[in-house]
């Protein structure tokens, strides 16, 4: 059982109690304490009711997140030079495309199921046979975008998923009991 299904168990949990004998509470524990923005993903993707969409989650909680990681996605496009900001024009059509980036990759990171087969990557209705939305991945595919832009979301999808499993690694660390 990994990081992610033991945090979504402790969620669940009916006893709040830590003690000898009660230790279902400590992945939430040991989300809080691997820190960084880790954090803030693994609560919004599993504890608010994003991914399973059986309660409604804190909002708060999604756009502390927004904000943070479009500040981040400004950052990182700065730093790789994504587009050139040398007039005034410039500099605003590529906020706006950070911003545009920022948004698709952490919607797609928080929910990339396939609609069409649920993420089973098989059609049930059409004899078992494997889904022509995702092509048998389960994975749906990154609507809206082309080009630049496309490859900027991928990248960012795949930033997303590395912070969120360096998180998981650093948590299970500590609920192993070793360092951070």
């Amino acid at each position: 059982m990994g990081f992610p299904d033991r945090y979504i168990a402790s969620i669940g949990s009916t006893n709040l109690l830590d003690d000898a004998l009660h230790h279902q509470t400590e992945p939430l524990a040991a989300a809080a304490l691997a820190g960084n923005i880790g954090a803030l993903l693994c609560r919004v993707k599993y504890a608010d009711g994003t991914l399973t969409r059986q309660f409604e989650g804190n909002a708060g909680n999604l756009a502390q997140l927004l904000r943070i990681w479009t500040a981040e996605v400004i950052r990182r496009g700065q730093a790789r030079r994504w587009v050139p900001a040398n007039t005034a024009w410039d500099a605003a059509a590529a906020q706006a495309l950070y911003r545009r980036v920022a948004e698709k990759s952490l919607a797609h990171w928080l929910d990339s199921t396939c609609k069409g087969c649920s993420g089973t990557g098989v059609k049930a209705l059409l004899g078992n046979g494997i889904c022509t939305s995702c092509k048998g991945s389960g994975a749906a595919a990154i609507h809206g975008t082309a080009g630049l832009e496309l490859e900027r979301v991928k990248d960012m999808v795949s930033e997303l998923s590395a912070i969120a499993d360096s998180h998981s690694g650093r948590a299970s660390g500590l609920l192993r009991g070793g360092d951070q």
